[in-house]
C-alpha cells in the first residue's frame, strides 16, 4: 500500500467514525448531546473535504474551475431529499403531524421526481 493510500484510507476511517458518532450524539435523545453532536458532524464534514482537497492535490491535478450549473443541480437535489426527509420525520416522530408531514413529504416527493428534468433535462 503507498503512502498516499494509507493516508487516505486513516482519513476516510476518521470522517466516516467522526460523522456516524456525530449523528449518534444528534439523533440519541437520552444522550442529551445534540449541539455537540452537530459540531462533530460538521467537523467529519470537515475531514472528509481535507481528504478530497489531499486526493486532488496528491493526485497533481490543476485547480477546478467552478461549474456553477452544476453546483446548483447538486444544492437541488439535495434540498429535494431534505424535504422528504423532514416530511418522514414529522410523521414518525412528532405526535400531531401526520397530515402536515404526508404534505411536506409529497412536496418531497415531487421535487424528487423533478431531479431527472432537471439533471438530464427533458428531450423529444
Amino acid at each position: 500500500m503507498t503512502k498516499k493510500n494509507f493516508m487516505h484510507l486513516l482519513l476516510l476511517v476518521l470522517g466516516g467514525l467522526l460523522f456516524s458518532v456525530g449523528m449518534c450524539m444528534c439523533l440519541i435523545a437520552e444522550w442529551n448531546l445534540f449541539k455537540p453532536g452537530v459540531v462533530v458532524t460538521a467537523l467529519s464534514a470537515l475531514v472528509l473535504c481535507v481528504l478530497a482537497l489531499f486526493r486532488w492535490i496528491q493526485a497533481g491535478k490543476p485547480v477546478a474551475r467552478v461549474d456553477w450549473k452544476k453546483v446548483g443541480k447538486a444544492a437541488y437535489c439535495v434540498v429535494a431529499v431534505l424535504v422528504l426527509g423532514v416530511g418522514m420525520s414529522m410523521i414518525m416522530s412528532f405526535e400531531g403531524m401526520m397530515i402536515p408531514g404526508i404534505i411536506v413529504g409529497a412536496v418531497g416527493i415531487a421535487l424528487l421526481l423533478g431531479i431527472i428534468p432537471v439533471v438530464k433535462g427533458l428531450k423529444e
